[in-house]
């Protein structure tokens, strides 16, 4: 729907300009309805529909807002229809009607609005929620700053750095609103402000950056020997030339290879462990990264002797974990997989990690993730992992690889060739380890799915052995509880239910039964009253039992103020003072300097007060403080 085909449009259809086609008319007029068919502004109108419009199909497209790239030009995009359908006086959401009207006019020329309507929905309607509650905080700080900046026809950056950075207030939204007033935006402040902010981040991670030296000896290595080879696809170890080794810090080693079986980290997927063993020396690898572009660094610790230049060695990586990994990432791709099935083809990966104890895989979904849509998930998957499938990988070039249905994953790097990986239904392009058949991964476990961020989730599971484990610990968990609760494991969670139900009914007799004690000792403290005054210690009881005591003992006959202490069940100390209506002020002044004698402090208004205190041994000599306190009380009232 470009604007030449939308120019044409408007010639058919013989009006004027493009936003009296059908296409727009239709929803301009749904703007109207929203804003009480009252008079409005029609370039808000305009920005609005033709807004909408462009998020339905950007949205469609798989396409998801967020804070860089293309999701960040669409996020802006829905921002700016907010606040223009803000401007209009629409103080309810109108993305939900919006969307309904624009999908229902362009639907029958592209389906995929209507394949995609319950995501393009879910999406703009949570989008447009966030967006407002931003921009009501917002325009009341810039409000203020503008009425300010009338004199010198300025807005501070230091306001808009403080509108971007705390409240999530874009910069390209206050330009649009200050320019509306004639004025402008101090940008060069702001990028100061933006500046600083950076050299703050940087000196917070400068301790895991390499400095400049080191760079120039990686530079160094490269020119001199290039990248090296990877034989890690096909082979576990190999012999192999040292190429050069520069000391790390804490006694380490960067020792460089002619090649290597090692994977470097990368695409989600860890880097190897294992060794490199001469005659004259063995080390172990902790962890291979790339130094640079595609040279690999083997971090390395010393076992005996020692490595030279030139020297030949066998490098072998930790293949019962290169196994583990190999799961984890070939589940990974059939998660993907599995999750576009279920949740709808916007899934896109957002970042992951593989290693030999579990994987993650983040993604880009609207909405949570229910219980039963996990089961469905984890049943495609595990089904392909059933199947047994080969697992192969072929070179393509990414054109050809894109145009056959290969999904790109993110942070990957790709050339003109790249490596598809094909395991059971999932096609992706990756340059990780993986295993031979889908079967080898041993069983899928799905053990966490969260949010991580807006339109962002975050999925966590385990394969293998460790799928094993997972399940035999939650055996084992459901097993001990069985027992506690004397059922069989098929019956645990009626015995748990059984066993709260008991437990809510037997604490709802002991409430009954404390009430009913605590009515009998009220009467029998309540004769101890000495001119309408009790002061009493109770302890052992908590502290909401010494409340109730307290406030039965005032509601006996004649009883004019109560001061309870006690050593509660927890070894602490609580006082509560209670008045009748006759003795003015409050109640809290009666056991103000008790509870300082006691070490703690409370308080409350009217006619009952609390505290506590941590000192035990002195809450008899606090009892006669508030004696003392409250007789003279009374005495002002004789």
């Amino acid at each position: 729907t470009g604007m030449g085909l939308e120019r044409i449009t408007a010639v058919m259809q013989g009006v004027h300009n493009n936003f009296e086609i059908e296409l727009f008319e239709k929803i301009i007029k749904k703007i109207n309805t929203l804003c009480g068919n009252n008079q409005i502004d029609i370039i808000s109108s305009r920005v609005v529909a033709d807004h909408i419009r462009s998020c339905s199909f950007l949205l469609a497209d798989g396409v998801v807002p967020s804070n860089e790239g293309r999701g960040y030009v669409l996020r802006r995009i829905i921002r700016r229809a907010v606040r223009h359908a803000y401007l209009l006086g629409t103080e309810k959401l109108v993305m939900p009607a919006l969307v309904e009207s624009a999908i229902s006019t362009m639907g029958e020329a592209y389906p995929e609005v209507i394949a995609q309507k319950d995501f393009i929905l879910g999406v703009l309607t949570k989008e447009e929620e966030r967006f407002r509650q931003t921009l009501k905080t917002g325009l009341s700080i810039l409000e203020t700053e503008l009425n300010q900046a009338d004199a010198h026809h300025v807005v501070s950056g230091s306001t808009a750095f403080l509108l971007h950075d705390t409240y999530g207030f874009p910069l390209e939204v206050t330009q649009e609103i200050v320019a509306e007033r004639e004025l402008s935006v101090d940008l060069e402040g702001f990028r100061v402000e933006m500046d600083q902010q950076r050299q703050r981040a940087k000196a917070a991670r400068k301790g895991n950056v390499a400095d400049d030296s080191r760079m120039d000896l990686y530079r160094e290595v490269m020119e001199a020997h290039g990248t090296g080879g990877f034989v890690g696809y096909e082979r576990e170890s190999c012999s192999t030339k040292v190429l050069a080794i520069i000391p790390d810090d804490d006694g380490l080693f960067d020792v460089f290879l002619e090649q290597t079986p090692f994977y470097a980290e990368s695409g989600g997927q860890v880097g190897d462990t294992g060794f490199l063993t001469s005659s004259s020396g063995n080390y172990e690898v902790l962890d291979t990264t790339y130094a640079l572009p595609g040279l690999r660094r083997h971090l390395c610790r010393v076992i005996s002797g020692t490595l030279l230049i030139n020297q030949e060695v066998e490098a072998s990586i930790n293949g019962l974990r290169r196994t583990a990994i190999r799961r984890h990432h070939t589940a990974t791709h059939i998660l993907h997989w599995a999750l576009r099935e279920v949740l709808g083809e916007h899934v896109k990966q957002a970042g992951s990690l593989v290693n030999d104890e579990r994987l993650r895989f983040d993604f880009s979904h609207y909405d949570g993730v229910t219980a039963e849509e996990i089961i469905k998930i984890e049943n495609l998957a595990n089904a392909q992992v059933l199947a047994n499938s080969p697992v192969t990988a072929t070179e393509s070039s990414k054109e050809e690889a894109l145009a056959a249905g290969a999904i790109a994953f993110f942070g990957d790097k790709y050339g003109d060739v790249v490596r598809v990986l094909n395991a059971g239904a999932s096609t992706e392009l990756c340059g990780g380890t993986h295993v031979s058949a889908t079967g080898d991964i041993g069983f899928i476990k799905i053990i966490g799915e969260s949010s991580i961020g807006s339109n962002l989730r975050r999925i966590e599971a385990v394969t293998g052995a460790n799928s094993v484990a997972y399940m035999q610990r939650n055996d084992a968990i459901l097993n001990e509880i069985s027992q506690a609760v004397g059922v069989r494991p098929d019956e645990a969670v009626a015995g748990v239910s059984r066993r709260l139900d008991e437990l809510k009914a037997a604490n709802d007799e002991i409430k009954i039964l404390r009430g009913k004690l605590s009515v009998g000792r009220a009467v029998e403290l309540a004769a101890t009253a000495v001119d309408g005054l009790v002061v009493a210690r109770v302890d052992g009881l908590t502290a909401g039992d010494v409340r109730d005591l307290a406030v039965a003992i005032r509601q006996q006959p004649g009883i004019i103020a109560v001061i309870v202490g006690a050593v509660t069940d927890t070894g602490g100390v609580s006082l509560v003072a209670a008045t009748a209506s006759t003795v003015p002020g409050n109640a809290s002044e009666l056991i103000k300097e008790a509870a300082k004698a006691v070490g703690g402090g409370g308080g409350g208004k009217g006619d009952i007060a609390t505290a506590g205190g941590k000192n035990p041994a002195a809450l008899d000599e606090a009892l006669e403080l508030a004696r003392d306190k409250t007789r003279a009380v009374i005495g002002s009232i004789a």
